[in-house]
């Protein structure tokens, strides 16, 4: 296990893990934090080792938002100068599978974190919300535009105008949560689909991504044509030959990553 600031960071297998560590603030996201999240996530991006990632939380959050102590002072010129969501943008560009695995809040940045992972299981007792309009600001990582392009303009506008919490139960609904899960099992059941997906072709799960992200953005024949290379592309893997001889055999693929 390797502890960076206010994070722990180790690998299970091929599952890597970062943990949320600042229980004392309910894990809430300053720069320092966030670098190292992303820093990490980029290592096991380049770790042939590493297929799937997983995101929690230490203490009783998964992460309550931003460091206000260390926004409050900032200024237009400063902001711009530090640009501090410069590096959540890394965050669309890794490669592997990301989980988060969500308990108590996740508010804010900390929504905006899970927002920003591929998957998300939820424990029953996790709080979800937009605040920040009871700052006099808003979302600025992310939270309006995928709120909007998941719930449509509407149920955005109603949640991030009231800043009101949705519970577990409700985000599953509205489709921002894949699975709600016993507080004690949210571990279990994150890291039973982390394995799965450790198991499966790890050129098939980074071109599924990225076809599925160009998705979310293109028109469908634009995002069609992306898919249609993608497709053309796995069959130059080794794996794709490895995966129809196994099926064809009646066994179980060893998939290598190339």
């Amino acid at each position: 296990m390797i502890d960076r600031p206010f994070i722990k960071v180790w690998r299970d297998g091929a599952v890597g893990h970062i943990e949320l560590n600042r229980p004392e603030a309910f894990n809430a996201l300053n720069r320092q934090m966030m670098s190292a999240i992303v820093g990490a996530l980029q290592t096991f991006d380049e770790d042939a080792e590493t297929a799937v990632v997983v995101i929690s939380g230490a203490g009783r959050a998964f992460a309550a938002g931003a460091d206000i102590d260390e926004m409050a002072g900032d200024d237009p010129v400063r902001l711009e100068m530090v640009d501090p969501f410069a590096v959540w943008d890394q965050i669309r560009l890794i490669r592997k599978p990301l989980l988060a695995a969500v308990h108590g809040f996740a508010l804010g940045g900390g929504f905006e974190l899970a927002l920003s992972c591929d998957l998300i299981f939820a424990a029953e007792n996790t709080q979800f919300g937009f605040p920040e309009v009871k700052l006099g600001v808003m979302p600025g990582a992310g939270g309006t535009v995928k709120l909007t392009k998941a719930l449509g303009r509407h149920k955005a506008l109603e949640w991030l105008w009231t800043g009101a919490r949705m519970t577990a139960e409700e985000a599953c609904a509205h489709g921002l949560v894949n699975r709600v899960v016993p507080a004690d099992n949210l571990m279990e059941v994150a890291m039973k689909m982390a394995r799965k997906l450790s198991e499966q072709a790890p050129l098939s799960l980074r071109l599924i991504k990225e076809t599925v992200n160009q998705a979310a953005d293109l028109a469908l024949y634009e995002a069609m044509l992306i898919e249609r290379k993608n497709f053309y592309l796995l069959f130059a893997s080794e794996d794709q030959k490895e995966g129809m001889a196994a099926f064809r055999e009646k066994r179980k693929p060893v998939f290598k990553g190339r």
